[in-house]
């Protein structure tokens, strides 16, 4: 599989969290904690039949420390993300854990990174910025700087898990599946001991299922090809399109308005998400790259491990990943 091609499959699980928000806001009154253990125990059962043919559950033979890795990410990141908004302000909390797409572009560039690497990558942010709070200024408040580290080790533990599996690259993707199940069990202990069960009412079954199938489900699978087959800095870049493609979807399902910082965030993300691409978007072309610059070449795979998102993860508001 070439680069280009696993960074873009990487790019579709950023397509499929854009539907996060969406479907997020039609579970209803389903705490957060059960809606992970029911929306990864759904992506893991859907993984599980699919690999079926080619005996997928073999790749779940795997030493502690991937399995650390994996389920160790994926829930790590999904109950700090969601200590976080029950600590401080959802909407500085949601921005902080934000971070975790200009970590990885940090993170797996090492002494690689080039200007045009991080340019796109806080062009990004900024894009991301606007979608998160709307154009208006920052309220940070002293009794939230609790939610807002917990918000910082949220991005940190997701960045880290995204750059980190580069170095286990040889794990086949069917061991996604293992990790979402392994996942979905330790949400669902953590959910009866913090949280009260709600049952599901009518449609919400179906927007808990579209979660389990697709954000939380094949988007965890196309990210693992992503971080480990394709550019990371590129797809770091990209993934800050994920809170402006939500903001879109719940705009065209009604439940957003269009607004010029919508405008403005589409403007400053795929401009900075095509500059941190440059050098791939060259070698695509046939292009060659100004003179005195090469062409970006991604570091050596034990060195670029990679942890965002997030998720985007199942959120009560929109962008929160």
């Amino acid at each position: 599989m070439s680069r280009p091609f696993a960074t873009l499959l990487g790019f579709g699980a950023v397509l499929l969290w854009a539907l996060l928000a969406l479907f997020t806001d039609s579970t209803g009154e389903v705490p957060p904690l059960q809606l992970l253990a029911m929306c990864f125990a759904i992506g893991g059962a859907a993984g599980l039949v699919l690999g079926v043919r080619r005996r997928g559950w073999r790749a779940w033979r795997q030493p502690w420390p991937v399995w650390a890795l994996g389920v160790g990410g994926l829930f790590g990141y999904h109950l700090l993300y969601v200590l976080a908004l029950r600590n401080a302000e959802p909407v500085e909390a949601g921005l902080i854990a934000y971070l975790w797409p200009l970590l990885i572009v940090l993170m797996a560039s090492g002494r690689a990174l080039k200007p045009h690497h991080l340019a796109g990558a806080l062009m990004g942010f900024g894009g991301a910025a606007l979608i998160v709070t709307g154009g208006r200024a920052l309220q940070i408040a002293p009794e939230d700087v609790t939610g807002y580290a917990l918000a910082g080790a949220a991005a940190l533990v997701w960045s880290s898990y995204s750059v980190l599996s580069r170095r286990f690259a040889s794990v086949p993707t069917d061991a996604v599946t293992g990790f979402c199940l392994g996942t979905a069990a330790v949400a669902a202990f953590a959910h009866l001991a913090l949280e009260t069960t709600v049952a599901p009412q009518g449609t919400e079954w179906l927007a808990i299922l579209g979660l389990g199938l697709g954000p939380v489900g094949l988007a965890f699978h196309l990210w693992d090809i992503g971080v480990k087959r394709g550019d990371l800095p590129v797809l770091g870049a990209a993934s800050y399109a994920a809170p402006l493609l939500s903001t879109l979807v719940l705009i065209a399902a009604g439940r957003a308005e269009p607004s010029w910082t919508v405008a403005l965030a589409c403007l400053l993300i795929t401009g900075g998400a095509a500059l941190a691409s440059r050098d791939m978007l060259w070698r695509r072309a046939g292009v060659s790259p100004p003179p005195g610059r090469a062409p970006h070449s991604a570091p050596p795979s034990p060195a670029s491990p990679a942890r965002g998102t997030p998720p985007p993860v199942p959120a009560e508001a929109p962008p929160r990943r």
